[in-house]
């Protein structure tokens, strides 16, 4: 990894002069680093990091590396934390706000894992934790650094307006509203909501849910008057939705596959192949990449290029070179080079956090790291929900998917 200055651009500049803000969701397991970057060549103007739990980040070195990585590429991006006390939200904005714009706080998680631990949607049976969190963070950090929420409605909508009134009071930059409740994680959204919501706060709302095209996220705009709309599981299936393109083109398949493959290369080992005119196979192993990351990504995007027969094969690959074979045999694809400044622009950078003192927590940094281990997500513990639906011919059961399969927020 290479140390390095980042300089974040500044969320609140998109919504200027009415600019409408095309954002990429935080979605478990695919809006890590690598996606981002693909997005942002297509129109994508802001993304989002997967929700990471805001005490685990604060508390454990290894949810920090491998919850967040970032580099000079990745910008203006925003870091989700999910959490429900004003120390350990803003604990973790503090120590993360030199590597992104704005950090978000998730009051729409439903799954019974978060309830439990009165995490996401369930902050909305109390929010008076929503607007103190917010308050106390947006006192913390100085602006252009932003502040967000992302929230659903609830059935009461005065109540749903009345709290997005008082976010707004308590200091957050911009709202995104997913305009279904909790019980309701498909289906046509409420606009009748969002219009509600856009006329009674003053702040850019970002409305959410039921995306498929471009043309759609104009549609709400006009329909409801928002500021910008965030997609998630269609931007997974067309990382182009934002340029205007219904399908995934081929050369995002080989901008996807050249960017993982650039950012798995050492400083010492791309002067080496940029001097010799080469290119290398990426390992099994490589660093600053899984093979779930890099095979799944592909499975969404070849799902209407690829016809039934090929696609059940290719979803269920298990390695890094069947899947480089295939897409050579069928598509001319190989992974290329960047020039140096493209590559330094994608070559993950080294972050040093300067977390507040973890004293109080009784333990050494190497046993503080195993106590919060079981509170860091790891995304390579499943494949999830989404993508087993790809490779089966019938949906995974619970037994098959645990607590960790957080479902994609916004279909």
């Amino acid at each position: 990894m290479l140390t390095m200055n980042k300089e974040n651009k500044q969320v609140m500049e998109l919504f200027q002069d009415g600019n409408f803000v095309k954002i990429c969701a935080p979605m478990v397991r695919y809006s890590k680093l690598q996606f981002r970057n693909l997005v942002k060549r297509y129109d994508c103007d802001l993304c989002f990091t997967p929700m990471i739990l805001a005490d685990s980040f604060c508390m454990s070195e290894k949810a920090r590396n491998n919850e967040f990585t970032t580099n000079l590429d990745d910008t203006p991006v925003i870091i989700q934390f999910a959490s429900n006390t004003v120390d350990d939200f803003t604990m973790a904005a503090v120590s993360a706000s030199p590597f992104c714009s704005g950090v978000d706080l998730n009051c729409g998680c439903p799954q019974r894992w978060a309830k439990q631990q009165g995490l996401g949607c369930v902050m909305l049976e109390k929010p008076q934790k929503i607007f103190d969190i917010t308050r106390e963070c947006r006192n913390k950090i100085l602006k252009p650094f932003t502040v967000s929420v992302k929230t659903r409605i609830l059935n009461d909508l005065r109540r749903t307006v009345e709290i997005c009134r008082q976010i707004e009071k308590a200091g957050a930059s911009f709202l995104t509203v997913h305009a279904r409740t909790a019980d309701h994680s498909t289906g046509d959204i409420n606009e009748e909501a969002l219009k509600l919501i856009k006329e009674n706060i003053d702040i850019p709302l970002v409305a959410n849910g039921g995306i498929r095209s471009l043309s759609d996220c104009y549609q709400l705009r006009d329909s409801v008057g928002c500021d910008g709309v965030m997609v998630a599981n269609a931007i997974l299936q067309n990382p182009a939705i934002f340029s205007g393109i219904n399908e995934t083109p081929l050369d995002c398949v080989q901008h996807w596959v050249d960017i993982c493959y650039n950012t798995t290369i050492s400083r010492s080992e791309y002067r080496f192949l940029s001097e010799t005119n080469r290119t290398s196979v990426i390992p099994e192993r490589p660093p600053n990449l899984t093979f779930q990351c890099f095979h799944h990504h592909l499975v969404f995007m070849m799902e209407k290029i690829l016809p039934k027969r090929k696609r059940r094969i290719f979803n269920n690959f298990k390695k890094f070179q069947e899947v480089f074979e295939f897409l050579k045999k069928e598509f001319n694809i190989v992974p290329s080079l960047f020039g140096i400044e493209d590559y330094e622009k994608v070559i993950p950078l080294s972050l040093a956090y300067d977390v507040a003192d973890n004293s109080h927590f009784g333990s050494d940094a190497k046993l503080l790291d195993e106590k919060c281990e079981h509170l860091a997500y790891n995304s390579s513990w499943s494949n999830g929900k989404y993508f087993v639906s790809k490779t089966a011919d019938e949906k995974c059961t619970d037994k098959d998917c645990d607590w960790s399969d957080m479902f994609l927020e916004n279909d």
